[in-house]
């Protein structure tokens, strides 16, 4: 274990002059050898398939191979105990990142075996050898602990909050969503019969899974109904219809168009089935939602964003997020009063919803300020969807407390997901631009 004490940390590598020239020897191994040493530690896990899934060559070249290229250099500072709280600090912050974009610790130890082998064998002809190699081992070592104690704790924080986030209703009441739904998909059944039945072919027709129930199903249903056979039952009979029964319909494909047609009514009937079985099940839900503005609670954002990054990773799909503030908020609550300000918030958050699909999730992010996920949007709809909401909200007339009318403004930052496994990348992107939207003489949309 690291002692607390520096002094007695130095005598253990022979007084002050043995362990500053240790340390000092060592990093200027490192100095001399970070690229073959970044390069083996990255190497050898995108070697590994499990690593694969976080890692790719282009982030190693852009931003990790600098950041574990420091990492090293800062293990050696001298002036520093490893218990000293700067140095836990900075070991902790890297833990809590590694525990955001779900790294698994396994593989952080992995590489840090790597590191201390060759390093090992760098060292092996220096006649100081085995006190230099003591010191990185005993610092990587302390480093290591404190990323996974870091890790572990916030690993098991987001499994609590996405597992709250499970229990609840995403929407006031469970039945008027369910409801929702089934229209969604009668709605969806309509049309492709009419559209059929009117041009004699399929052409055209909205494939299911891209229709505003398949994305429910696909961005809302993961969270409510995660352990439900049924969701993957319905899945199952969504690519079904999409991937067969409707190919079957074509005027070309050679079978018999009433049994076919016969088919994908059956195939509907059961998606609906499955669905209400899926609700059915649903018990009492945790209240996730702000009380005022009926959004969603910030504390889900982690666990929501998180599965969303995840899925446009793994699927190559877009994403994007948008962040609202009500401009001049503070005068609105001074002059006219707080019924005012709540009926400002409560105003902004219904021009959200409306010009938002229902698989997108509103978040009441701050006191006056909105976060927006977009699901499967890229930047050029964002930008337009930010800036109907913008608009929206310019246009309405507010009233409060037998005041006369008013309206308020809002300016938007809108970001893009590019990669980044971190949520936290995203929303300080999205930030920025609003900041940008803010100094640039507010309610207007800036894109990050």
């Amino acid at each position: 274990m690291p002692t607390s004490n520096p002094a007695a940390f130095a005598a253990r590598f022979g007084g002050e002059g043995h362990k500053g020239a240790a340390a000092a020897a060592v990093r200027a191994l490192l100095n001399a050898h970070a690229d073959s040493l970044v390069k083996a530690f990255y190497d050898t896990l995108l070697d590994d398939p499990e690593a694969k899934a976080f890692l790719h060559h282009s982030i190693v070249q852009e931003r990790l191979s600098r950041s574990l290229h420091d990492w090293l250099l800062d293990l050696l500072d001298t002036t520093e105990d490893a218990n000293d709280a700067a140095f836990v600090a900075r070991q902790i912050k890297i833990g809590e990142v590694h525990a955001r974009i779900k790294i698994p610790v396994h593989l952080v130890m992995a590489g840090a075996s790597v590191l201390k082998a060759r390093l090992a064998d760098l060292l092996e002809s220096e006649a100081d050898g085995f006190r230099q190699f003591r010191l990185i081992d005993e610092r990587i070592d302390a480093a290591i602990r404190l990323m996974s104690q870091s890790y572990v704790k916030g690993t098991m924080n987001r499994a609590r909050l996405d597992e709250a986030y499970r229990l609840f209703s995403l929407d006031q009441d469970v039945n008027l969503e369910r409801e929702s739904q089934r229209a969604s998909l009668m709605e969806w059944g309509q049309k492709t019969l009419f559209r059929i039945l009117g041009n004699g072919a399929v052409d055209g027709c909205e494939a299911m899974a891209n229709s505003p129930f398949g994305l429910w199903i696909r961005h809302r249903a993961g969270f409510l109904f995660e352990t439900s056979p049924h969701l993957v039952a319905l899945n199952q009979a969504m690519a079904r219809i999409d991937g067969e029964l409707l190919l079957r319909l074509e005027p070309d494909s050679g079978g018999d168009r009433a049994e076919a047609l016969k088919a994908l009514q059956a195939a509907v009937e059961e998606v609906a089935y499955l669905l209400n079985e899926m609700f059915q099940v649903l018990g009492d839900m945790e209240n996730g939602r702000d009380p005022l503005t009926r959004a969603l609670n910030r504390r889900f954002l982690p666990s929501i964003l998180s599965r969303e990054i995840g899925f446009a990773n793994a699927n190559k799909s877009a994403l994007s997020v948008m962040l609202i503030d009500v401009d001049h908020f503070k005068s609105v609550n001074d002059t006219r009063g707080h019924q005012a300000g709540d009926e400002v918030l409560r105003q902004v958050a219904e021009a959200i919803t409306e010009n938002v699909r229902p698989s997108d999730f509103v978040f009441r992010y701050g006191g006056e300020e909105f976060l927006v996920v977009l699901v499967e949007t890229r930047m050029d709809q964002a930008m337009a969807i930010a800036e109907r909401v913008r608009a929206a909200l310019q246009g309405r007339e507010i009233k409060a407390g037998g005041l006369e009318t008013f309206s308020v403004t809002a300016s938007i930052g809108v970001a893009e997901h590019g990669g980044h496994p971190d949520e936290n990348y995203l929303i300080k992107a999205a930030d920025e631009a609003l900041y940008r939207a803010k100094q640039t003489g507010r309610n207007r949309v800036e894109r990050g």
